[in-house]
């Protein structure tokens, strides 16, 4: 009989079980990774071209008021799981103003664009799925193929001959091909009619993050899809926040009546989680119908953006060309870009400041936000700053 015996157990303080995060953060630092919260105060005079209010519409009295009246009538939380208590009648009616604003048979609406994706992702799969997700996908639907039990396979960034060939080499009996519909870090567009058309020739279902297309892209800002000619279609799944054009919080999923059904008995970030604030469904109903009464909003968003593109690009700047809302400017490395962005910030202007690992080219950037409700003066003067800040070596005119 061998004589086993148990080992010493180590001996540490309490507090040196975390010793590790330290050594971490020193290696964030090292590399100009490290991140910190600002707190902003609600007079905030900075010109903000950092968040992602594309219309300008979180501050719209139509929009406050809506959020304001819902949680009066409602009350300040949903109590609990959308499948308990947390559907109210504002959901069903955001849910169907949705659907029919967006061409979709029905919508479902999460607590975030976040949960939306984890859903779609993990209930529309499983063992015997196929997932083809672009190298360029959000961390949202990367978290989500992680997640689900399906095989997964990275395709090259808005390639759809790669796609074909992924679904062509296939031994799953389904797949699913995931992308964004406008990547975030650029502001580029995927190229939907193409991936459309390559899902079907292999009999594959297609699952578009429309985040940064809804409320700019399409008619009177419909999003991507419908852009495409894709709305309604039998065989595509969109998922969007409220978060970004519609000015509020949360997200949904929109497709086939069958889908909405299946992800409301299944996904589990539905069955489990509180049902969206009443206040924030109230807020992005506003928004929904005053983007119907206005669609010019979403053409003026695309204009702003073209106008900060252009102006940075004469002035010398390595600004990309957007698709929707979205313009990045290239920074010579994390550092830069990090004391790029604080120097705006000084001068009365907030940009986004994109590094990696959230960049998947590795490339640092400013990342702009252009806002439907900016006036010329206001693009110019974002475009001065931006221009008089920039380091060292990164204009190409003088």
């Amino acid at each position: 009989m061998v004589n086993r015996t148990a080992p010493e157990p180590r001996t540490l303080a309490p507090g040196a079980v975390f010793d590790w995060l330290d050594e971490t953060a020193e290696q964030r630092a090292r590399a100009g990774l490290t991140r910190t919260l600002r707190s902003r105060p609600a007079d905030d005079p900075v010109l903000d071209l950092a968040g992602n209010d594309y219309l300008g519409l979180t501050r719209h009295p139509a929009v406050t008021g809506a959020a304001a009246d819902a949680a009066l009538r409602w009350g300040g939380g949903a109590t609990g799981s959308r499948l308990v208590t947390g559907t109210t009648a504002l959901h069903t009616e955001l849910e169907q103003e949705l659907a029919d604003f967006c061409g979709a048979e029905a919508a479902l609406v999460f607590s975030s664009g976040y949960t939306a994706n984890l859903a779609a992702l993990t209930a529309l799969t499983d063992p015997d799925t196929l997932i083809v997700s672009d190298a360029y996908n959000h961390a949202s639907l990367i978290d989500g193929c992680r997640l689900a039990r399906a095989d997964v396979h990275r395709a090259p960034h808005s390639d759809p001959h790669a796609v074909a060939g992924i679904l062509a080499g296939r031994e799953r009996p389904r797949a699913l091909v995931v992308t964004d519909s406008v990547f975030s870090v650029d502001g580029n567009a995927a190229p939907l009619a193409e991936l459309a058309a390559v899902t079907r020739r292999f009999g594959a279902a297609l699952l578009v993050d429309d985040a940064h297309g809804l409320g700019v892209l399409g008619p009177g800002g419909s999003g991507a899809p419908a852009a495409a000619g894709l709305a309604g279609a039998p065989d595509l799944v969109a998922t969007v926040t409220l978060s970004k054009s519609l000015g509020s919080q949360g997200g949904a999923v929109l497709g086939p009546r069958r889908v909405v059904r299946h992800l409301t008995e299944t996904a589990r970030t539905f069955i489990f989680d509180t049902g969206l604030a009443p206040a924030a469904a109230g807020a992005a109903l506003g928004a929904l119908r005053l983007l119907r009464a206005e669609p010019h909003r979403a053409e003026r968003a695309r204009e702003v953006a073209r106008a900060l593109a252009a102006r940075l690009t004469a002035a010398g700047l390595h600004a990309s060309t957007p698709d929707a809302a979205v313009v990045s400017v290239r920074a010579p490395g994390p550092e830069a870009a990090v004391g790029w962005a604080a120097d705006c910030r000084r001068a009365g202007l907030a940009v986004g400041c994109f590094r990696p690992p959230s960049v998947p080219d590795g490339i640092s950037r400013l990342r702009l936000t252009a806002r439907g409700d900016l006036t010329d003066e206001q693009i110019a003067e974002a475009v001065r700053v931006i221009a008089a800040t920039a380091p060292e070596g990164e204009r190409t005119v003088g």
